[in-house]
């Protein structure tokens, strides 16, 4: 049976430019793998720091699901959350934007690259001042699609799932950016995508910023 997914735009090819280096005295010197990715998942454990890169997926969600819960046990203090992603299955989009309102510890979402679709949806799990992107992000609103195949009683099921997953999305969209609920359906009947700036006016961000110190304000 095919799940309820948001489809998004194929992602953009990603190059690796050699070797990861830090100023660090104690930090590994080759890209052998797993002593490198030790070393940097404990630096993002310290800075309270998530990161969403890619397609948004089950084990995505998980995993990040087992860091914010970490991070919540360990102290009640800000999680900074980076969000660079086309979007994934809207059930595992759920599961994030579910998680992050369930926990104590207080999360700042800042987009960057492109937020699109489920990961649009998930952005959305924090209040408008806890929202924030860098200058060149995209934003890409849309209703969710499906590709359900089968008895047509099945296909038909599967319709109203979609149906109900648009409304769901447009509802809460709506109660984020302030917009109304129908004007809101109208947007993301086709694909809406939207700049940094635009992100702002519609309300899905509160505020663009360049660098760190600006969380601060």
């Amino acid at each position: 049976m095919t799940r309820g997914i948001i489809h998004a735009p194929p992602s953009r090819a990603q190059h690796r430019t050699g070797p990861m280096t830090s100023p660090d005295s104690d930090a590994p010197t080759t890209t052998s793998g797993e002593p490198r990715n030790s070393f940097l998942e404990e630096k993002a454990f310290r800075s309270r720091t998530v990161l969403i890169f890619g397609p948004i997926s089950d084990a995505l969600a998980g995993d990040v699901a087992r860091r914010l819960i970490a991070l919540d046990a360990d102290a009640a203090s800000t999680i900074d959350m980076f969000v660079s992603s086309p979007g994934g299955h809207l059930e595992s989009g759920d599961a994030i934007h579910d998680i992050v309102r369930f926990i104590t510890a207080p999360v700042r979402m800042i987009g960057t690259g492109w937020v699109g679709s489920a990961a649009t949806h998930l952005y959305l799990a924090v209040p408008r001042e806890r929202r924030f992107c860098l200058p060149n992000t995209r934003f890409l609103i849309h209703q969710p699609s499906g590709g359900a195949g089968g008895q047509a009683s099945d296909i038909a099921i599967h319709a109203q799932e979609i149906i109900k997953a648009r409304e769901r999305i447009a509802r809460t969209i709506s109660r984020e950016t302030g917009k109304g609920f129908e004007a809101v359906m109208t947007d993301i009947e086709r694909d809406r995508w939207l700049s940094a700036s635009e992100a702002v006016d519609y309300g899905l961000v509160g505020r663009v910023i360049a660098h760190k110190t600006e969380l601060r304000g």
